[in-house]
């Protein structure tokens, strides 16, 4: 166990999180063992987090902001919709225990500022890439489409954490394989 000396606690506590939820999933992580893992008393996490939903909102509400960053990509980048989902897919792959989180309102505060603000802006960036999906493939509902194009964003990615796509995808990136996908959910073809 590393003692914590000096700096940053809360980000020193957040980063212990990060590393068991990844490891073990959300349902395991204590505020005890996180003060242990980070040498302080039991008591020093409540004082950032005050319970473990404080610290999974913080985990969700980073784990938004990265998602936002991600999706937003470099200044003045104006991704398609189907760039967007891999952007998506690939934060997933790279962020797992932000992943893991974000999506588990049953986990965290629902209803924190912070959290609503940060949605927001990852909403707001996907429903900017709903510009780049063809007219027909909408079906009139804006948010009916842009609920597809996210159930298919989250479920390959989910799929293919859970290593259940391997058989399928082989040694193929989840890159191109999620681009044909969306090719053939959306246009009707492959990418």
């Amino acid at each position: 166990m590393a003692s914590y000396h000096h700096g940053d606690l809360r980000r020193a506590v957040l980063d212990a999180a990060l590393e068991l939820i990844g490891r073990d999933g959300p349902g395991g992580l204590s505020m005890r063992d996180l003060a242990r893992r980070a040498g302080v008393s039991h008591a020093a996490p409540a004082h950032h987090f005050k319970d473990k939903a404080g610290l999974l909102t913080a985990i969700a509400v980073e784990g938004h902001e990265l998602l936002a960053a991600s999706l937003a990509g470099p200044p003045g980048d104006s991704p398609d919709l189907r760039e967007l989902g891999v952007r998506y897919v690939r934060f997933a792959l790279a962020q797992p225990a932000h992943f893991e989180v974000m999506f588990r309102p049953d986990l965290y505060h629902r209803d924190a500022p912070e959290l609503l603000a940060a949605r927001q802006r990852t909403d707001g960036l996907l429903q900017a890439g709903m510009s780049g999906l063809p007219r027909g493939s909408r079906g009139g509902d804006e948010e009916l489409a842009r609920l597809a194009v996210w159930s298919l964003a989250h479920g390959f990615a989910t799929l293919w954490r859970g290593d259940n796509v391997a058989r399928i995808a082989g040694d193929r990136d989840p890159a191109q394989i999620f681009r044909a996908i969306a090719g053939l959910a959306f246009t009707g073809g492959p990418a």
